[in-house]
């Protein structure tokens, strides 16, 4: 480990490290705009200069290599007189956009000017001008503020995978745009805004909105994916104005996908802000002893068998907790999370996590991509896949429609039969995952919704065992989920209950008449039409599929407006909290049950959030362990039978419209338009 000497410290760093990365861990402030720890170094922006003793010049620490015996000065006269030019040279055709620019406030050259720069410039010659280019309806660009530090061009190569972004000419005549006229084309595109350093890039639903010191800022989770990316959400007088990442080593780095920062627009619209009963046919507004009256009158003799449930993908764990009690109170054995009918064993919660962690993926050797496009399913984890790959020596497979995932995909089969021949030892690719040191698969929705699901899931872990995916210090096996609330949902036990009925069969049952009255909880993703003649009551935020099938709607709060708890696809029990108040009569979605339960003569034991999570501890011990990611005992689980020749079909057609609060976003409707939807066919080169 070189041992070398900071402004009269010693120091010893470990090997690799760079100056710039000494001086930070002693302790000292260097200044620069184009270095990025995540990112390739540059050492282009020449800020971060300091004085070496023996060297003929300054040098540029974020490039520099710490060795032993050296002596570095960040506070030199030499030093600081090179950092005045630096910046001298940098503000020479940046405009004084101060005022206007969404930066404003949160600039990292406006906080290094007030450090070292002069009060006045020097600099009399006309500044240069620059056409703004058109990124796409995310990222809005000011390019005469660029300073060329390359960042948003080293992202978008090395993270994103998608080579959109780089430099043409030199000198004055240097600009940043994508060669050709064309938007970016990746779903992690608006990272590039946090990067910059200027306001060259800035968000473009959020233009000329507010300014950092007016908003209010609460720390909390995604729950558009299942990846539970770490965020913060800014809002001002109620409203929610900005989500913006927060660093998570173990989840999402200091990313986030453009539909968690930019579908919050959604929040506002097609919004449930009243209860609603239907009266000759059409939904009216009333009040909630009205709502609640209407429920008890029709749930009046009806048997508990013939009553269900149906927790929706954002539904947080003690809206769920709540209804399941209550469901179990009135009698009824029918409830389920898995409204896609996804065949997912509860009995055994390795078989439904993804194992190996989101960190772990970094671990892993050899991939196995069964009926999943995680590009689109969780791009956090497609670019930790990515990340891993741009390592070497990671070889993935892929099973399903070729797609491109920004790494390099061996496309070995279209469906089940690739699996089972897998399983049999026919297939080469078996041979690289034994071969591996630390191998993994990766199981999506897309290969668990289908009939055949069970066969499927029991195929992916007899191929885990057999290949040695699963061992005393590994466990390789993973299933992708997409939902929010999924893996909650199974922690929970919202499945059927003994004799009970699953989503197809509650669907199944409401069409026969055997089923007479269903609770939807947020549920929006199944066909309405099924429900047939039955009594639906709605719960959730937005007035989308379920709302208009509704007899009664129920207000809920989205996840900006309550605590919430939520368990990622890794099963990491994280909460979510309000970062403003929910919208008219709208209230937390387990009140509005404990409400319910009470009016119902089924009164529910919990009056406030604290009672609710100890209940949700005791119901599954994981509940306790928040930002864990416990390793869950292996078993078994699946169901062995036949499958299906019918190749697997992707979850998501729509990257950019999966949810209720998605489906009503206009800049989400906007990229819809503009990207197609389609997917991205072919291989990384």
């Amino acid at each position: 480990m070189p041992k070398l000497t900071i402004n009269g410290n010693a120091v010893e760093v470990p090997a690799g490290t760079t100056v710039l990365q000494a001086c930070q861990l002693a302790g000292f402030e260097v200044a620069h705009f184009c270095f990025h720890q995540r990112l390739s170094i540059a050492g282009n922006c020449r800020m971060c200069l300091v004085e070496q003793e023996k060297a003929p010049k300054p040098i540029a620490s974020c490039a520099m290599p710490a060795a032993d015996g050296m002596v570095i000065h960040t506070d030199s006269e030499k030093a600081k007189k090179a950092r005045h030019g630096v910046m001298e040279f940098l503000l020479i055709n940046h405009p004084l956009d101060c005022p206007i620019c969404d930066q404003g406030g949160e600039c990292d050259l406006q906080d290094q000017a007030m450090a070292y720069g002069f009060d006045r410039g020097r600099y009399i010659e006309n500044k240069r001008a620059v056409k703004d280019k058109d990124f796409g309806p995310l990222v809005a660009t000011s390019m005469n503020r660029c300073i060329h530090c390359t960042r948003c061009v080293r992202f978008a190569t090395e993270i994103a995978g998608v080579e959109d972004l780089g430099a043409t000419g030199r000198g004055e005549d240097m600009e940043i745009g994508t060669y050709v006229e064309r938007t970016l084309s990746s779903e992690l595109s608006a990272n590039i805004v946090d990067l910059c350093p200027v306001g060259a890039l800035t968000a473009k639903p959020y233009a000329f909105i507010a300014r950092p010191w007016e908003l209010t800022k609460t720390e909390s989770v995604d729950v558009l994916d299942a990846v539970g990316s770490n965020i913060r959400v800014d809002a001002r007088s109620g409203q929610v104005l900005r989500v913006l990442p927060r660093l998570n080593e173990a989840i999402n780095e200091e990313w986030i996908a453009d539909k968690t920062r930019f579908a919050l627009d959604g929040l506002t619209k097609r919004r449930l802000d009243t209860p609603y009963v239907r009266k000759d046919g059409k939904l009216v507004e009333a009040s909630w002893a009205d709502a609640f009256t209407a429920i008890a009158a029709r749930l009046k003799g009806v048997a508990g068998g013939r009553m269900a449930a149906l927790a929706g993908d954002l539904a947080d764990c003690e809206s769920m907790l709540a209804l399941k009690e209550l469901m179990a109170a009135l009698g009824s054995p029918h409830l389920d999370c898995r409204q896609d009918g996804a065949s997912l064993d509860p009995s055994c919660r390795a078989g439904y996590l993804f194992n190996t962690t989101i960190a772990g993926i970094e671990e892993a050797d050899a991939c196995l991509l069964i009926g999943t496009h995680p590009r689109w399913e969780a791009p956090i984890v497609n670019a930790r896949l990515r990340k891993r790959w741009l390592q070497g020596g990671f070889k993935v497979a892929g099973i399903g429609a070729p797609r491109e995932l920004t790494y390099s995909v061996e496309w070995v089969g279209a469906g089940p039969e690739t699996l089972a021949d897998l399983v049999a030892g026919k297939h080469k690719f078996v041979e690289t995952l034994k071969a591996a040191k630390k191998p993994m698969l990766i199981l999506g929705q897309g290969a668990l919704r289908r009939r055949d699901g069970a066969a499927i899931l029991h195929l992916a872990r007899t191929l885990a065992e057999s290949a040695g995916l699963v061992r005393e210090d590994w466990n390789g096996f993973n299933v992708l989920h997409t939902a929010a609330a999924r893996v909650g949902g199974l922690d929970l036990g919202f499945v059927p209950q003994a004799g009970g009925r699953d989503t197809a069969g509650i669907l199944s049952g409401c069409e026969k008449g055997e089923i007479e009255f269903v609770y939807l909880l947020g549920a929006d993703e199944i066909d309405m039409k099924r429900l047939g003649k039955a009594f639906v009551v709605y719960q959730g935020h937005h007035g989308d599929a379920g709302a208009h099938r509704a007899d009664v709607v129920l207000p809920g709060a989205a996840y900006t407006e309550k605590d919430g708890t939520y368990v990622n696809t890794e099963g990491r029990v994280q909460y979510g909290r309000r970062a403003i108040f929910p919208l008219g009569e709208a209230r937390d979605d387990w009140t509005i049950l404990r409400a319910l339960s009470e009016v119902l003569g089924h009164k529910l034991p919990y009056d406030n959030l604290r009672a609710v999570r100890r209940r949700l501890a005791e119901v599954n011990g994981v509940f306790g362990r928040v930002d864990e990611a416990p390793r869950a005992a292996w078993g078994k689980f699946g169901q062995d039978g036949r499958v299906e020749r019918e190749p697997f079909a992707y979850p998501i057609a729509d990257y950019y419209r999966t949810d209720p609060i998605s489906r009503a976003s206009p800049t989400m409707a906007e990229c819809a338009a503009q990207f197609g939807g389609a997917a991205r066919t072919g291989t990384h080169g």
